[in-house]
């Protein structure tokens, strides 16, 4: 364990006020290097500155300076902030109702110290999503028929008996090939190109930094520039040199090329990755780093082993305690999570005013990071807190105990609840969200019952992949609850098309906005950041761009999109709590950079970017 990580956290965590807005917490930046199911029960006892000083910055994630005097810096170096109007609110009880996120860190502060498993174990969901893409393909082979790659006429391959090595662009990628293939691909034009890879490692430390954006001109301020420079004259002895400022579009560029990739021009697709990766760079400006993955992408889908490298991204040294780190500095810069779960445990805990008993149905639970800040506000209740059972469902892990992960979540809940003497009771399902069934929830009528899901059902497949729709088999399933609520947060995007070229565009817009909240919230030296960006965005990118059919499991809708599917599956849309409403907009303008945005659409709550909407929330119950 990082130790000035762990002095750090515990240096804020014994100095936490309640009565006061938690802290801005810096982590240390880390060093690093480059169908199965169980049901068992657990009892209970067992933010940006825009012009950032530098001690304002440890890790590179900054955190907004809400007001001339809100911001402070203690004795330990870190920011803390005055509460602002919008912290602390009495509700009708009469005590202070608080969303708590400073129990959130603490959670898992305690998880990264007291754990040292995690230094070991790969991250829960990126296990879990690889899993599923692997039995997919394979079952798009064995079942449907399907090839597991696709070629198509990009590479150029020398082949041995049973394995070939293609060359792609200057990449090298090696893999196995049945005879019967040999023939066809015997015909097929080489390409060539430089055998040394121009990509960076993207561990590498020692690659180059951009400390600021080239300077870049309009065609029409270009030409200006170029003829101003040719009426000076000419010294004597010297030839007339103009310097030319090259202006890349590599938004463009990419979207050519997959235009390409479409028009199958092996040649065009070439030129434009070698034009393009010589401007893409992990460690530079947003658009430099959104290059760099989409490059990355690009490539392994021209190899055909997208998926394999997908799975492959798993099994990479990089422990969870590492991206647990990474995700710790992104909840401190990005609101999103944040006010998404203000809004779902605020409206749990409205709608389970005076109940004796409260059962939540979390599907995708993963650390359940969600409920401490719940469990905490649960303990303060006038009357004492009610019985909590929760029934975390999360997709299997590998091997022989696919429950394993699910399970130590309900051990990590049951502590916290145990000490805030909450009686709690907890469920663990390890099973595909499709294939659970009413049988396996242990419904107790007694209780009051909630159905939560906050932006996973994204990965669930649709009808584009499976005529019986998995997506429509949970709400059906949900729906057969019949909760007193159900809870929907979903990542907001249309980068779900079944053809390629409508699906990159659209992932370019959707990167393209997620890259630029880094670029103006994070210092660009990072390696939380890089790393977030890596083990998050990256594998998103290459699940989207680089594989097909059941191994794409990045399938993102619109809001209203979501919204027909839930009322043919028989919800009805309830409205919104004014007041956490209220809370969401007052949190996120006070205290973070100024183009996070938040609105309304109907009864749903929308967050984003600079007029783009990226998530969204809102309530249901069956009709």
């Amino acid at each position: 364990m990082d130790t000035l990580y762990a002095t750090a956290m515990n240096n804020y965590i014994n100095g936490y006020n309640h009565h006061t807005v938690q802290p801005t917490i810096y982590l240390t930046p880390m060093q690093y290097h480059h169908d199965p199911s169980s049901s068992n029960t657990v009892d209970g006892d067992g933010s940006c500155l825009q012009n950032p000083s530098p001690s304002a910055v440890d890790d590179g994630f900054y955190n907004q300076d809400p007001s001339p005097l809100a911001a402070t810096v203690g004795g330990d170096g870190f920011y803390s902030q005055d509460p602002s109007p919008s912290a602390v609110a009495a509700d009708s009880d009469g005590f202070e109702n608080q969303d708590h996120y400073d129990s959130v860190l603490k959670f898992l502060t305690q998880m990264l110290m007291e754990e040292d498993e995690l230094q070991v174990k790969p991250c829960m969901l990126n296990e879990c999503l690889s899993l599923q893409a692997t039995e997919r393909s394979l079952y798009d082979v064995l079942v449907n028929n399907q090839p597991a790659n696709s070629l198509d006429s990009f590479v150029g391959a020398t082949s041995s008996e049973d394995s070939s090595t293609i060359t792609i662009c200057g990449g090298y990628y090696s893999r196995k090939r049945s005879p019967d293939r040999e023939e066809e691909r015997g015909t097929k034009m080489a390409t060539v190109s430089d055998p040394e890879s121009d990509q960076p490692e993207p561990y590498d430390e020692d690659l180059l930094l951009y400390d600021h954006e080239p300077q870049q001109f309009s065609s029409t301020a270009l030409a200006k520039k170029m003829n101003e420079s040719s009426k000076r004259g000419r010294p004597r002895g010297k030839k007339n040199t103009i310097t030319q400022e090259i202006v890349v579009d590599l938004r463009d560029l990419l979207t050519q090329c997959a235009q390409a990739i479409t028009n199958n021009n092996p040649s065009s697709v070439c030129d434009l990755l070698t034009r393009i990766k010589q401007h893409c760079n992990p460690n530079g400006d947003s658009t430099e780093r959104l290059a760099y993955y989409f490059v990355i992408a690009i490539e392994a889908r021209l190899a055909g082993n997208g998926a394999e490298v997908y799975r492959e991204a798993s099994l990479k040294k990089i422990s969870a305690a590492q991206i647990l780190k990474a995700y710790h500095a992104y909840l401190m810069s990005c609101p999103f999570h944040r006010m998404s779960n203000i809004l779902a445990n605020g409206s749990i805990e409205k709608l389970s005013k005076g109940a004796d008993k409260l059962h939540i149905i979390d599907f995708g639970i993963l650390y359940g990071f969600q409920w401490p800040c719940f469990i905490k506000n649960l303990s303060m209740r006038a009357g004492g807190p009610p019985t909590l059972h929760i029934t975390g469902i999360d997709l299997p892990q590998p091997g022989f105990r696919p429950a394993e992960r699910v399970q130590e979540t309900g051990k990590r809940l049951a502590k916290y609840c145990k000490r805030f003497n909450v009686p709690f009771k907890y469920t663990e399902i390890a099973k595909k969200w499709e294939e659970i069934t009413i049988d396996d929830l242990n419904i107790d009528r007694s209780e009051l019952t909630v159905v939560n899901s906050v932006n996973r059902m994204h990965n669930i497949l649709d009808e584009t992949v499976i005529e019986n729709s998995p997506r429509d088999a949970v709400l059906q399933l949900i729906r057969q609850i019949n909760p007193d609520m159900f809870v929907l947060g979903i990542l907001n995007g249309t980068h779900n098309a079944p053809f390629l070229l409508n699906r990159f565009r659209e992932a370019l817009f959707h990167f393209s906005t997620m890259f630029d909240i880094f670029d103006n919230t994070a210092a660009r030296e990072s390696k939380e950041r890089l790393l977030y960006e890596q083990e998050v965005f990256g594998r998103e990118v290459m699940n989207v761009v680089a594989c097909e059919g059941t191994a794409r499991v990045e399938r993102p809708e619109g809001y209203k999109q979501w919204q027909s599917r839930n009322i043919r599956a028989g919800f009805k849309q309830v409205p919104l709590y004014r007041d956490k409403v209220e809370e969401v907009k007052s949190k996120v303008r006070s205290n973070y950079h100024k183009d996070f945005l938040v609105d309304e659409d109907g009864k749903w709550i929308l967050q984003g970017w600079k007029g783009r909407v990226l998530f969204a929330c809102s309530l249901w119950k069956p009709a």
